[in-house]
């Protein structure tokens, strides 16, 4: 069955702070859909309210996979994970005085997924090779580069049919940012994934995107395809300096 996430009209923030001013977007099966924008626009904050860490007060947040409809907003985090959604935060939030491997075991505890985690862990060594060669290593002892990739690995874990990737360049040189995305890429193509990918480098990011938003000051100022936004003059302004 056919996978959609449909975000409409979400007011969201902490406190007295309102960080999502009627936010609007979808995602369909198979798609990799950006949300571009610098920092502190939102995107972050939208992530958590896909995965139930940050609690939208208006609007909607509907899940329609293998038939079934889910109002996310009504859903716990454990819950959503439950249902095959996973995410990749910002700054990667790894177990530092773990190994790699404790790690990569700590994010299958989805019941689903449970069954499968030798299955799992081959295919995360087979994608990230360095991995499997510092499965020992702590993985406060990493590079950023392969902290990220351990990130990554993570998720997949818990067989995820949605995958939300929160600012994977972050912290990384360029060379290592286009690994990461890169590497994302290969990801949805080979394991089916449907990617929501919240990133300010707009040169990476539309590089592995179907579509895409621009949110500035938490609304979205602009949603279009890969083309539609390289014309945009937001885009020109922000990211490619004309």
């Amino acid at each position: 069955m056919a996978l959609e996430l449909k975000v409409e009209g979400i007011d969201a923030g902490y406190g007295a702070v309102r960080a999502l001013h009627g936010i609007s977007l979808s995602i369909r099966e198979k798609e990799t859909v950006a949300l571009l924008g610098t920092n502190g626009n939102g995107k972050s904050t939208l992530m958590k309210c896909v995965m139930g860490m940050v609690r939208p007060t208006q609007g909607s947040l509907v899940l329609k996979m293998d038939g079934e409809t889910h109002d996310l907003t009504r859903l716990s985090t454990e819950e959503i994970v439950n249902l095959g959604v996973a995410m990749v935060p910002e700054g990667r939030r790894l177990f530092a005085k773990l190994s790699v491997e404790e790690n990569l075991l700590l994010g299958a505890f989805r019941p689903l997924a449970r069954h499968a985690i030798q299955k799992n862990l081959a295919f995360s060594y087979e994608i990230f090779p360095v991995l499997a060669e510092r499965r020992r290593q702590l993985a406060g002892s990493m590079s950023g580069g392969q902290q990220q990739m351990l990130a990554i690995a993570r998720a997949l874990m818990s067989a995820p049919k949605l995958l939300l990737v929160d600012e994977p360049s972050v912290g990384l040189a360029p060379i290592l940012v286009s690994h990461t995305i890169t590497k994302i890429k290969e990801l949805k193509e080979r394991y089916g994934l449907t990617v929501l990918m919240a990133e300010q480098n707009f040169h990476q990011a539309i590089r592995i995107a179907d579509r895409g938003y621009i949110i500035v000051h938490g609304e979205i100022v602009f949603a279009g395809d890969v083309a539609a936004l390289e014309q945009n003059e937001l885009v020109k302004s922000y990211y490619l300096g004309t």
